[in-house]
């Protein structure tokens, strides 16, 4: 019997940590973590949990959307299609509208969906060795569900450059722009993360939540799962990816070869 996707615990603090736990697909979410994340925060729901931490087991901590799991969604109907996106969408977004602190520690490679995910969360310590990209484009994809997380953390300008490009960059980057609030190096990560926990424990649970409330508010990514405009994102999200261009990107990824792009549209 396979480990499960996503792992969880509490210690006695009510410090849960959820750890990805695809370590051999460098943490790749498919339908099974995707899943493994609701189930997580609805069983950490019922707990008495005061801060999350969030992980990735193994050398990286997210690396998008397993693309091979994507190529199996495509050619299954627009519903289906529309069904993986907004549980995708789903699980990031109550990772951002939890009522209490998240953490999240960064290793390695944190890609496509990975930096939405980080987004997502309060605070984000990064070790020295992080990497990062907002990648769809390359593979002919949109990054729809999580464009609003990112424009809240790194702002539209940001995002107009890094989204566009699918360039990556270090964690010095990551901190200038706002991606990560802190760089150390990666035999320190954990214990600047504890550190961290620590002060948000020192503080008062419900000051907290209203708090982390008041901000999402005026967020960009503020929006609850069944507004009308995440309701367009999630099917822009999942039209995308049964178009030729998908196709081509994906081909592309697989054959380990550059896109072939038509013209200009």
């Amino acid at each position: 019997m396979s480990a499960s996707p996503v792992l969880w615990s509490l210690d006695a603090r009510g410090v849960a940590t959820v750890t990805l736990n695809r370590p051999e697909v460098n943490n790749a979410y498919d339908g099974a973590l995707i899943a493994g994340v609701l189930a997580a925060i609805d069983d950490l729901s019922t707990k008495p949990v005061r801060v999350v931490v969030l992980k990735g087991n193994g050398k990286h901590f997210q690396a998008g959307a397993d693309l091979k799991w994507i190529n199996g969604v495509r050619p299954k109907s627009p519903e289906e299609n529309e069904a993986a996106s907004r549980a995708t969408f789903e699980a990031v977004q109550r990772l951002n509208t939890l009522p209490v602190p998240t953490v999240a520690l960064v290793q390695g490679g944190c890609f496509g969906g990975g930096t939405g995910v980080i987004s997502a969360c309060d605070i984000v310590i990064a070790a020295d060795n992080a990497l990062f990209s907002i990648t769809e484009v390359r593979w002919g994809l949109t990054a729809a569900i999580i464009i609003p997380q990112l424009c809240d953390a790194i702002g539209v300008r940001q995002v107009r450059r890094y989204a566009l490009t699918g360039e990556r960059f270090g964690a010095e980057d990551a901190r200038r722009i706002g991606l990560v609030h802190e760089v150390v190096p990666l035999a320190d990560l954990e214990s600047a993360g504890s550190k961290v926990v620590e002060q948000l424990l020192g503080n008062a649970p419900e000051a907290l939540a209203e708090t982390k409330k008041l901000a999402m508010e005026s967020s960009f990514g503020g929006m609850g799962v069944d507004d009308a405009a995440y309701k367009r994102l999630v099917h822009l999200h999942s039209a995308k990816r049964q178009t030729a261009e998908a196709a081509e990107g994906l081909a592309s990824f697989a054959e380990k070869r550059a896109g072939r792009w038509g013209g200009a549209a």
